[in-house]
Formats: C-alpha cells, structure tokens, sequence
C-alpha cells in the first residue's frame, strides 16, 4: 500500500509542474510586442528613387493641313530660334488662291480711290468732248465696303496659305524629323520635335506611392549622375497628380530642377536621387 501510494504521489507531482508549465508560456509570449517591418527607405527623413534626364520642354509639331513635303530646312541636332522656318508643304493650290485675292483687293481698293474723287472726268464717246461731273457719295461707300470684303479674303488666303509652312514656336534643338521630302503628310502627324537641351531635369522613375506623401515642392534634392560619376543638387519643382503603374506598382514622377547643370549632361542619362524630407 505505501508504494502504491508513493507512486500516486509522485504522479501528481509531474501532472502539477507540466500544468504550471504549459500556463507560463503563453503568459511570456503575450508580453511582447513585435518589431515594426520598415517597407521602404530605413531613413524617415530621405526618400530614395531612380531618375532619368529629361529636357524641361518637348515640343511636338505637326500640321493643319495635308499636302506632300517640299523641303525640310532643318536637320536633326540643329539649334533653332523661335519663328524659324521648319518644314514647308507643296501647297500650289493655296498660293493660287493667295494670288488671286491679292489681285482682287488692288483692284477694289483702286476704284475706292477714284469714286473717293470729288468729280470724275466723262468722254463723251461720239465727239470726244470731255466733261465733269460729281459723283454720288453713296458711291465711294460701296466702293470702300468692296475693298474691305477683298481685303479680308485676302487675309483669310494668306493666313490658309501659313499652313503649309511649319516654324518654331521656342527656341530648341532639333531632337528628331519624321518625314522627308515627296512625302505625304496627315493632318496632325507628329513631323518634328524639338527640346530644350539647355535646360535640363531629373524626373523620377520609381518613387513609390507609399513614399510620395512626404515628398514636397521646394525639397533639396541629392542627385547622383552615374554616367558622369558626379553628385549635383537640386530641388523639387512638380510632383505628377497622376500616378505610373511600373512592374505593378504605382508610382509618381516627380521633376527636380538642378541648381546648376554639369557639363557633358545629356537627355536619357540615369541617375540615383535622396529627396530631404525633413525642414
């Protein structure tokens, strides 16, 4: 009976310490918190994004009208001043037109002039006897309503006629032509682009929307230019309102305007760049 009563004894004794066990466990797990999973930059105070040179403004050209190349005055890499002639059309028809209202309109403003005249000379056509006589105010009005008619017909052919003739609304380089001469152009086919070279950016490639929130215009901006092996600085300037979708994640452009531009920087070239967060 005394070993039966040793071996209950000793059986509740394991039973007591596992129960005692098994409740500390959970106890001492509970009791921690676990660490914040930092998804992006470890620095609050900088965000890090790839970027790429870009020209501060692209222009596309193209035209109104639909007619075959005549001559393209420019090639590509060209630097060209605002008005500058680019492309001009085959447009014959157009300048028969002009030709014609030209004429149209000295003719009416000529006999403007001579019903504006106080008397007009009449030759009597049977004996040749010349006479004077006043001409009729009403005349001269109609005369010069005429005249004023042909001269907005000519300006309409004229301004129809600058169609067929592309020129530069900026001052740019050339960075491509799409069409050469003999061939057809399309009405608003892009023909010509010209960029501002002498004006470069950085434009984000990869700023994430979990970071773009504390992105501010006005930020400096660290701007490594692998190419060149140089860091130059900056600021923000624009961030894009509408977002990218690259890889699957969305993301936002964000444009910095360099301090001063290096030498030897060129539209494509990739960069690394820290926005400041921070004040």
């Amino acid at each position: 009976m005394k070993r039966i009563a040793w071996s209950i004894l000793v059986c509740l004794t394991i039973a007591l310490t596992a129960c005692s066990g098994a409740g500390a466990t959970p106890a001492a797990v509970s009791s921690v918190t676990p660490a914040p999973v930092i998804l992006n930059n470890p620095s609050s105070d900088v965000v890090v994004a790839s970027a790429s040179v870009v020209p501060a403004q692209v222009t596309q050209l193209g035209f109104t009208i639909s007619a075959l190349v005549k001559d393209v005055a420019v090639k590509e890499g060209d630097k060209v001043q605002a008005g500058q002639t680019l492309i001009v059309l085959d447009t014959p028809e157009l300048a028969f037109a002009a030709a014609a209202a030209e004429s149209t309109y000295q003719s009416a403003s000529l006999n403007a002039e001579l019903q504006n005249a106080d008397r007009a000379k009449v030759v009597n056509p049977r004996n040749g006897h010349i006479t004077y006589v006043s001409l009729p105010r009403e005349l001269y009005v109609i005369a010069q309503a005429k005249a004023s008619q042909a001269q907005a017909a000519l300006e309409g052919a004229k301004a129809i006629l600058s169609q067929g003739t592309l020129t530069s609304p900026v001052d740019g380089v050339i960075a491509s032509i799409e069409v050469i001469p003999g061939e057809l152009v399309q009405v608003d086919q892009a023909v010509i682009t010209i960029a501002t070279l002498n004006d470069l950016q950085i434009e984000t490639t990869d700023l994430s929307e979990r970071d773009i929130a504390r992105v501010k215009p006005g930020q400096s901006v660290s701007v490594y230019i692998r190419s060149l092996n140089i860091t130059v600085t900056g600021r923000v300037i624009r961030i894009s309102p509408i977002s990218d979708t690259i890889g699957g994640e969305v993301v936002y452009p964000v444009t910095i305007q360099l301090d001063e531009q290096p030498a030897g920087l060129l539209w494509g070239m990739t960069a690394e760049v820290e926005i400041t967060t921070v004040p």
